[in-house]
């Protein structure tokens, strides 16, 4: 899995006081968890920006007065009116301790069901699972080609390697529903293999709750 850093500052206090000088500085109090105790640093906001305004996985490289701490983000708080970041929380990473994290789903392919006039409805946009550091992967890569309406993809059918999903078997992340242009018009036959394939980010998807 790819790694970003983060460089940080050791705070001395971590009183309310100097929580509230540090986020008027535009800078964010953090703590990273580890076997050794816990250590309390300050970033830059920018910090954040690759690491939590994206799409994609990161474990994360955390660099405090020569010190450096392999790591991956826990939990973050966001101001409720301005989105803000407040606090972060980190757990320091071990190469013989499994981690957990969330990790991007992505699907390729053309589902069938959709050519025949169906809707690909994608349940989970990122799937949680746990493994060790050195075998996180970057994203879980899912082709829907083969799917007809009323088919459903479900987390049993994805191939692990070296890792655990933290969901049911029987959770489904990506399903195939008849739609109401279909409904209306009736959907066409979806036995007959596509000669064009057409990435399914061209493809609505729409979130399920």
């Amino acid at each position: 899995m790819k790694s970003i850093t983060i460089q940080g500052q050791k705070r001395e206090s971590v009183g309310k006081k100097s929580t509230k000088a540090l986020r008027d500085a535009e800078l964010v109090p953090c703590v990273v968890y580890g076997s050794n105790g816990t250590l309390n640093f300050s970033t830059e906001e920018k910090s954040f920006k690759n690491l939590v305004y994206t799409p994609e996985a990161h474990t994360v490289s955390i660099e405090v007065d020569g010190q450096t701490i392999p790591a991956v983000l826990q939990d973050i708080q966001f101001h409720p009116v301005t989105d803000r970041i407040l606090h972060a929380d980190f757990y320091q990473l071990s190469e013989d301790k499994a981690v957990i994290m969330e990790v991007p789903v992505r699907l390729t392919g053309r589902a069938r069901g959709v050519v025949a006039g169906g809707a690909l409805r994608q349940s989970f946009r990122k799937l949680k699972l746990k493994a060790l550091p050195g075998d996180l992967p970057d994203e879980i890569v899912i082709d829907v080609t083969k799917l007809r309406i009323g088919n459903k993809f479900y987390v049993g059918d994805i191939k692990t390697n070296n890792f655990t999903f933290m969901h049911p078997d029987n959770a489904v992340v990506v399903a195939v529903k008849m739609s109401r242009t279909a409904m209306k018009g009736g959907a066409v036959a979806d036995d007959e293999d596509d000669e064009d394939e057409v990435p399914a980010d061209e493809v609505p998807a729409t979130q399920e709750d």
